[in-house]
């Protein structure tokens, strides 16, 4: 029975009446030892559903999947249903297959099909022990289906200690547990049956704070005559613990710290490390007897966590080494080799080379199993080891290059730190130089990760110019941020490189190279990207060997510079089923943030918006701050153009926020934009000019957004008379129109002189700007021709412009624009109504019209759920909640529909 925790009872119980009605829930519950967290996790296993359970363990803290396996172990059958490539990830990951390296996201959406297959027939319980002491490979996986549950009727539940630290949850709800209540701890203290005084029993009621496991244990100690000095808690409850073990027998103490050393379940390599000591599993039975554990001769199981840590803490370090040399004996089989390596390790005094390169090993095995946490700390502990100076760098080197890959750019600086203070040579120098340049530009300090980066490619470009060239495709996506002088820096040594021609990288820097060469706004003399295209150099680099499509990506975002839009979405999409298919999650973000600028570019706004929301979601998923900025930006800039003020304002201030860089953000040159926009849709031409003025200072003016804009500022500018302003934006546009070759950038050229052009003149350059084929481009310069003709007193023709722009504009969902072509409509006389909506889509969420085009595609529920990182239960429950909108009661009904952008 549990006291004073109704509250914490009618949370779970809310969940676990969702989980009977197909609703899942997650729930993280914080407190400190002895709290309680424990004690309702098995009230919820005990409200009688199907419950799987696991639990963090210190020792096995580093062991990446160690946690995962123990949840998933019950269901592994199952595991055997999941989809390919999601059955290879986690059998990969338990070191159960030949399977390559899978991204962390991957094993996560495993985890979630897998949960989802568990409660195929009915509700499902997770309960997480100690999520604090979880492997942080397990840590993401569990986090990442969590965050994604839905319709599956799944509950998890983690206990964790206190500080967010511990086990950051962000999205999962949380419940702080605190002391009971003073009637609930006197109740339970009375019902633990302890005979104390009632000095005693005030002092336990007054000392404990409520905490139900010090109500529970310290009544022997305080009965045993312990002084009254106030000891912190966690001391206390250790006290209790060792008092009780302290009275065990020597031989029954050694089983107990050997177990306590090797933190697992399984008995077998524990017997088999105490029989060194004389100790065997009949030296257990005192500590059953006692309460302390549990066995079956199998697995051994401690009361409580802190039980294991009072036991271990409190034994004699000498004693601890000696647990662990007599652990990593028995730990023989291939099998065990990471927890032998680590026993090894743990035993080791000093310089230790067996030690060393048995925790190196392992660290390989760990990060082919995508356990990049347990790679790097096994690698570092490893160099801690290590006998010579090379060996030890080597470690330090890949340890920070494997922080950096997994996302850890704090450590991975001062892992790199470490690396730099040991004699090194160019080859790791340039490596340990890109490993800084990485964590700097995550923390926002772009420029010296700029020139981190320019260092480390010309010191490698003489040995290794491939290496180099690697180097400064990254050195390109840092200039940008920075402005012409970079830039030219860039192009500067990627002249020098001496590339081979069958190199795969050599396409790519040929094309880089334009790019770079052609942000100049487009200086005549300068490299004209008409020579180059972009498709054609991604065919060239697959054919030579590239490393598709990590190494492709960075041509998607040089392909929208040079105004290549629509080879651009082709070749994203093309990426993004490459990477979605190699599980290369981390690569997702960019992608889905250049596919989905080339959409809106190309003129359809609602598809580019579910591509930029799933690539945001991603991004914070796997702690990607560049792109949640990038992408909560032009989500803001989405949000302008349908008019939705609230969403822009929420999503700019996002993109701009401290955590990113503030007004330094790389998104801020794309809030600036979205601010500008829902200015102009709304007529406050000052607020417009004044957030467009950002995009025409470096490095803003040289960026993709930059140049996109042009056509936006020349319009604020010649309605607020600035024409200067607007001639010079006007010439910039020209120049980079003359430099890209491209027909949409020409058309916008000519909307810009035609606003600023009288007469005759003036409505030639409309019809010329009426060629781009451009849906929103073209229904904005119609709309302005309109106003020229409605001014011109051209009624008839001015309608007939006005009229096909709101269409326009309507089937966009472009609120503003709509509204302002109904208005210069009402000044002529002509009433329309208010649109409806357009497409079947429109009454869907973007969520759900993501699902119901896939599903019209003929894909299953459960080839969606892999493709969007969802359960296939909760695929199947959007499409239940998008049939009625729709008008459909099948699947089948979806391919008679028009479910066109």
């Amino acid at each position: 029975m549990l006291h004073g925790r109704e509250t914490e009872q009618a949370r779970i119980d809310d969940l676990i009446t969702g989980a009977r009605a197909g609703r899942s829930g997650a729930l993280v519950l914080r407190g400190e030892p002895g709290i309680g967290k424990s004690a309702l996790l098995d009230y919820a296993a005990a409200q009688g559903i199907p419950t799987v359970r696991s639990a963090g363990i210190e020792s096995e803290a580093e062991l990446p999947f160690a946690a995962l396996h123990l949840l998933v172990r019950p269901g592994m059958e199952l595991v055997r249903q999941l989809p390919p490539r999601q059955r290879d990830a986690l059998e990969a990951a338990f070191g159960l297959g030949d399977g390559t390296p899978a991204d962390r996201m991957l094993i996560g959406l495993a985890v979630l099909t897998l949960l989802a297959e568990e409660a195929a027939e009915g509700p499902l319980l997770c309960l997480i022990d100690d999520a604090h002491w979880l492997d942080r490979a397990t840590a993401e996986a569990l986090l990442f289906a969590a965050r994604r549950l839905d319709a599956e009727g799944v509950v998890m539940l983690f206990a964790t200690r206190p500080g967010p630290d511990d086990f950051p949850a962000p999205g999962l709800a949380e419940l702080a547990l605190s002391g009971l209540r003073p009637d609930a701890a006197a109740a339970l203290l009375d019902a633990g049956g302890a005979n104390l005084s009632p000095t005693a029993r005030y002092r336990l009621l007054t000392e404990s704070g409520g905490n139900p496991l010090a109500l529970l244990e310290l009544p022997s100690v305080i009965g045993a005559g312990a002084d009254g000095n106030p000891l912190p808690l966690t001391q206390r409850l250790q006290l209790a613990f060792h008092g009780r073990v302290a009275r065990l027998p020597a031989a029954t103490r050694t089983v107990l710290l050997v177990a306590a050393a090797a933190g697992a379940e399984d008995l077998a390599p524990v017997l088999r490390a105490a029989a060194s000591f004389g100790a065997g599993l009949a030296d257990l039975q005192p500590a059953q007897d006692a309460g302390l554990v549990g066995t079956d001769g199998q697995v051994l199981t401690w009361r409580h966590p802190l039980l294991r840590a009072a036991v271990y803490q409190g034994s004699p370090l000498t004693e601890r080494l000696a647990a662990h040399r007599a652990l990593a004996d028995a730990l023989d089989d291939a099998d065990a080799a990471d927890l032998r390596a680590w026993h090894l390790a743990c035993a080791a005094t000093g310089p230790d080379e067996q030690a060393a390169d048995a925790l190196e090993r392992s660290a390989a095995r760990a990060r082919r199993r995508n356990g990049f946490h347990g790679a790097v700390a096994a690698y570092d502990r490893a160099a801690a080891l290590s006998v010579d100076v090379p060996a030890r760098t080597r470690r330090l080197v890949l340890a920070a290059e494997i922080a950096t890959e997994a996302g850890l750019t704090e450590q991975a600086a001062r892992l790199a730190d470490r690396a730099a203070a040991q004699p090194v040579g160019d080859t790791f120098e340039s490596r340990l130089q890109l490993v800084r340049a990485q964590a700097e530009f995550a923390r926002g300090t772009t420029g010296s990760a700029h020139r981190r980066l320019m260092a480390a490619a010309i010191t490698a470009r003489a040995d290794d110019p491939s290496a180099a060239a690697r180097i400064l495709s990254r050195a390109v996506h840092t200039a940008w941020y920075l402005g012409p002088t970079e830039l030219d820096e860039v192009a500067e040594v990627l002249a020098t490189l001496r590339l081979d021609e069958n190199d795969p990288i050599t396409p790519i820097m040929r094309y880089l190279t334009t790019a770079v060469a052609g942000r100049r706004a487009i200086a005549p003399g300068t490299a004209d990207s008409r020579e180059v295209d972009l498709l054609t150099t991604a065919r060239q680099a697959r054919a030579a060997g590239a490393d598709s499509p990590a190494d492709l990506v960075q041509l998607c975002g040089s392909g929208l510079v040079v105004g290549q839009d629509e080879q651009v979405g082709e070749l994203a999409e093309d990426l993004l089923g490459e990477a979605r298919e190699q599980g290369r999650i981390a690569l997702l973000a960019p992608l889905l943030f250049f596919r989905s600028e080339a959409q809106l570019f190309g003129g359809v706004p609602g598809e580019s918006r579910v591509g930029a929301e799933e690539g945001v979601r991603i991004a914070a998923d796997i702690g990607q701050a560049h792109w949640v900025s990038q992408l909560s930006a032009f989500l803001a800039y989405l949000a302008a153009l349908r008019g939705d003020e609230e969403s822009c304002r929420v999503h700019a201030e996002r993109a701009v926020d401290e955590e990113f860089g503030g007004a330094g953000s790389v998104g801020a040159s794309w809030a600036h934009a979205a601010r500008a926009m829902a200015a102009l849709g709304t007529g406050r031409l000052e607020q417009a000019h004044a957030e467009f003025d950002q995009l025409s200072i470096e490095p803003a003016r040289h960026q993709v957004v930059g140049l996109r804009t042009l056509v936006d500022r020349i319009e604020v500018a010649v309605r607020l008379g600035a024409f200067d302003r607007a001639r010079e934006a006007l010439e910039r546009l020209t120049d980079w129109s003359e430099q890209a070759g491209q027909a949409w950038i020409a058309a916008l050229v000519a909307r810009g002189r035609a606003l600023l052009a009288d007469g005759a003149s003036a409505e030639a350059h409309f019809a010329a700007a009426l060629t781009a084929n451009r849906p929103f481009d073209e229904a904005r310069t119609r709309l302005l021709y309109g106003e020229w003709l409605r001014r011109d007193k051209r009624k008839v023709d001015a309608r007939t412009q006005l009229e096909q722009a709101l269409e326009v504009f309507d089937r966009l969902d472009a609120q503003p624009w709509s509204a302002r072509a109904r208005a210069e409509l009402g000044a002529l006389g002509v009433g329309v109504d208010a649109a409806t909506g357009s497409g079947a889509l429109s009454a869907l969420t973007p969520q759900e019209s993501q699902i119901v085009r896939l599903a019209a595609q003929g894909l299953s529920n459960r080839e969606i759920a892999a493709r969007l990182f969802l359960s296939h239960r909760t695929v199947g429950h959007h499409l239940y909640k998008a049939y009625p909108k729709l008008g459909v009661v099948s699947r089948a009904e979806l391919s008679a529909l028009d479910l066109a952008p």
